[in-house]
């Protein structure tokens, strides 16, 4: 056993339970910590379930899209392939605590930055700016310097944790550091390479407006709708 993770020596274990017979009503499992960790991912999961729709959610109201919203939403994976490499790197295929909460962590900070990119370039739209390549280059390039001294700020914090090494009291910092790093790298990318082509590619097609018209009214023409009903009032015959 020595050499080797918890969960493939369980695995292990519970392959040779699965081979005994036992008698009715009798069953074996495994309890204590390989137990509680289970419990805990089990937990993690329906969390993260929970999360990504409320991100989806989140990211339609903010776009004001349900086609720009799936597009980012589906393709925001993409920016956790530099963390999902160095967990796998680092601890041989096994997904610790400290990994899963350093990707969702990076999925946030991307999931923002794409938000503030498309925030401005509807801005820019906005203020008279015609859509194409020169408005999301400009926005891009205005954006770009704080994207990067976020990423850069981050990955120095984490990286004397990342090359700590297996230290006794760091069984979960040491892969969160290492995730998060690795996960900067590619979510940096992203956000400065994949968000501005995707709005290229679906910001202008722009979903039809759902609210209801809206009829404008003068204060003259109030004026003259209120004496009218006051003319109707006093020619109606008394009771």
């Amino acid at each position: 056993m020595r050499g080797r993770d918890l969960a493939a020596i369980a695995a292990d274990i519970e392959s040779g339970i699965d081979q005994i017979d036992f008698p009715l009503e009798y069953r074996a499992e495994l309890l204590g910590q390989y137990a509680e960790r289970l419990a805990a991912q089990n937990r993690v999961i329906a969390f993260a379930i929970a999360a990504a729709i409320g991100i989806f959610l989140l990211l339609q109201v903010f776009f004001q899209s349900w086609r720009l919203a799936t597009v980012v939403f589906v393709t925001l994976p993409m920016s956790l392939a530099g963390g999902a490499l160095a967990a796998w790197l680092t601890t041989g295929g096994s997904v610790s605590f400290g990994a899963i909460v350093a990707l969702f962590a990076v999925f946030g900070l991307t999931a923002r930055n794409s938000m503030s990119l498309v925030s401005r370039y509807r801005r820019l739209e906005r203020e008279g700016e015609q859509f194409g390549a020169e408005l999301v280059q400009h926005a891009t390039r205005e954006h770009a310097g704080p994207i990067l001294l976020t990423a850069v700020a981050l990955a120095l914090v984490f990286l004397p944790l990342a090359f700590a090494g297996n230290i006794a009291g760091l069984e979960i910092a040491q892969p969160l550091a290492v995730v998060v790093v690795g996960g900067l790298i590619t979510s940096t990318l992203y956000s400065l390479a994949g968000v501005p082509a995707m709005y290229l590619l679906f910001g202008a097609k722009r979903e039809p407006d759902l609210d209801l018209p809206i009829t404008v009214v003068t204060e003259e023409e109030m004026r003259e709708a209120m004496a009218q009903m006051r003319e109707s009032g006093k020619a109606e015959p008394a009771m």
